[in-house]
């Protein structure tokens, strides 16, 4: 146990309550995964999409910015299936805190998905920048 962090006590009454609750939390995590994920391909297909759409028309596509979709894209793959890791994580432990009758918020795991999605952000707006020019 981290020494800043604080536990709720869950009173008996509640528990099926709450083991439903975080059922629908963990649920949320994979949709919001497999959404990372079905992104993801899209961005890593676009570019390639970009250049055989160019070839045809006799202007090649930007080589670097076929390849960065595509490594951003799986990036965000990857990201996708950590979520859903991390999902089944969270999920077990928040369930063995409620079997102990004390629950309490995990605000590492919160900041470490938000630094991604912030990084994934910054890289994609990045790519759109230098690509469209």
């Amino acid at each position: 146990m981290r020494p800043t962090q604080r536990h709720v006590a869950v009173q008996e009454d509640k528990l099926a309550t709450e083991f439903l609750a975080n059922e629908r939390t963990f649920l949320a995590w994979v949709r919001t995964s497999i959404a990372v994920i079905s992104l993801g391909f899209v961005v890593a297909k676009f570019g390639v999409w970009l250049r055989d759409l160019a070839t045809p028309l006799g202007t090649p596509a930007h080589s670097s910015s076929t390849v960065s979709s595509w490594y951003i894209g799986v990036a965000m793959m990857v990201f996708g299936g950590l979520l859903a890791i991390l999902a089944a994580r969270r999920y077990h432990i928040v369930n063995l805190a409620i079997e102990q009758g004390k629950v309490s918020a995990d605000r590492v795991l919160v900041f470490l998905v938000t630094a991604i999605v912030a990084a994934l952000a910054l890289f994609m707006t990045v790519y759109l920048v230098i690509s469209s020019a």
